[in-house]
């Protein structure tokens, strides 16, 4: 049955979703709000893990995969724990990035969202905010935009992200709640004066740092194959020089090498119009409730670009019984937002993205009915998405109702974390153990793969 499919919502796993259907021959129209590709601010990092290599392989023409590849971040080297004062508690060395599926990656997100807008143009409508929709008798369905247009289609994809107003719509029982935790990021240009400021495995790596009264932050390194001038740096590889040389994102794409920092805190330390401030004020939010932390970090604080300060506040879905299925689906944090205490969130939508473009493909050849089709992506979707919510749940400093956030159990619990750390690290076989277990869970339980 051929099929027409409508994608609310240009996202990581919304864009990914567009690449595999238009790859299989489906036809496909995705609808954005933003007015530009280049709208928004996407450039703060995102981890793809095994899964998400995965899904991004099956779904993007190989030149394109190939152009995701060579467009990544260098790989981190080590994951630090530190004090506020820039004491090391722990670092634990990563494995490559050799593997083209089995690694973890670094990458910009505005970068990936480039790559995947790559070959859409003719796909991708900007400027269309969605209202609501409708469905018909023959079981189409039709959105409709703002602007006083609609578009029908046979499937209605909502890719719209946390604030989805096609879940208002289709689900107004699923939740999303706030977990207590805001955090303030920004991004630091990566110059010889801050390069300074890090020493060398803060530098080539990624870091979390476990403070005292419920603070902690997090910083991330990113270096690309480019150049403050987009010009391909020396030293490349011919073919990832290639790729990029002749990659037409990189037009779109202001990504230059940086440092990513995000600092958090409980949100009942932080004034009560936190989310509404914007970038100075964030800036000397941050420097205000840090004053005995190491200078050389409260310098990173305070070179931020401020067009680059944003508040965010850290929600997270609540289990939604499975539904009966209909002609309009979900992916990613329109279904199941979850906080960054596992780092999967992106890498959970494209592994939806991929389970429903092969439900998509097997109902457009004629294997199943779309129904059928659909619903035994939801299915699959629902168990594992909330279970990766949950465990984002569960770690540390990712819900106000941690211990650490505690007035007579927050000393306590950091105490306890430093110590966990400085002794896994210590001990070869916890070592061992520590990363493998990183490295399984990012790739776990994804047979469909």
């Amino acid at each position: 049955m051929p099929l027409h499919v409508i994608i609310i919502g240009a996202g990581t796993g919304g864009m990914c979703l567009a690449q595999g259907l238009l790859r299989a021959g489906i036809s496909v129209a995705v609808y954005e709000r933003d007015r530009t590709r280049s709208d928004g601010l996407y450039g703060y990092r995102i981890g793809i893990d095994p899964t998400g290599n995965k899904a991004l392989k099956e779904s993007l023409p190989p030149e394109l995969f190939d152009t995701f590849v060579a467009t990544c971040a260098r790989a981190p080297r080590y994951l630090n724990v530190l004090t506020e004062r820039l004491r090391s508690v722990a670092s634990f060395p990563l494995r490559p990035d050799d593997d083209e599926l089995d690694s973890e990656r670094s990458v910009s997100r505005m970068t990936l969202r480039q790559v995947l807008l790559t070959g859409l143009e003719d796909v991708v409508r900007f400027d269309k905010t969605f209202t609501h929709y409708e469905t018909k008798a023959d079981g189409t369905v039709t959105a409709y935009f703002e602007d006083g247009t609609s578009a029908t289609g046979d499937v209605l994809v909502a890719a719209d992200g946390t604030g989805s107003r096609v879940r208002r719509q289709y689900l107004p029982h699923a939740e999303v709640t706030d977990s207590g935790i805001i955090s303030v990021a920004a991004k630091v240009p990566l110059v010889p004066e801050t390069r300074k400021l890090l020493r060398p495995e803060v530098l080539n790596g990624i870091s979390m740092l476990f403070a005292p009264k419920g603070a902690f932050c997090i910083l991330h390194v990113m270096e690309f194959k480019w150049d403050r001038d987009a010009t391909v740096k020396e030293g490349i590889g011919e073919t990832d020089a290639g790729l990029i040389a002749k990659w037409p994102g990189l037009l779109y794409d202001n990504t230059r090498d940086y440092i990513n920092w995000g600092f958090s805190m409980p949100r009942e330390r932080l004034p009560s119009d936190v989310l509404r401030m914007e970038g100075e004020a964030l800036k000397d939010l941050v420097l205000a409730k840090t004053p005995g932390w190491h200078p050389d970090l409260r310098r990173l604080f305070a070179l931020a670009d401020p067009s680059s300060c944003v508040p965010i506040e850290l929600r997270s879905s609540k289990p939604v019984a499975p539904w009966v299925t209909t002609t309009v689906t979900l992916l990613g944090d329109a279904i199941h937002t979850m906080t960054p205490g596992r780092g999967v969130g992106g890498n959970t939508a494209l592994r939806d993205a991929a389970l429903l473009r092969r439900a998509l493909v097997s109902a457009h050849n004629g294997d199943r009915g779309l129904l059928d089709a659909l619903a035994d992506y939801e299915t699959e979707m629902i168990r594992y998405g909330f279970e990766r919510v949950a465990d984002s749940l569960k770690q540390n400093g990712t819900s106000a109702d941690d211990p650490m956030f505690k007035p007579y159990t927050g000393r306590a619990m950091l105490a306890v974390t430093r110590a966990f750390f400085r002794l896994t690290a210590r001990v070869p076989a916890m070592r061992r153990k520590f990363i493998d277990d990183l490295y399984t869970y990012r790739g776990a339980d994804d047979p469909a793969f």
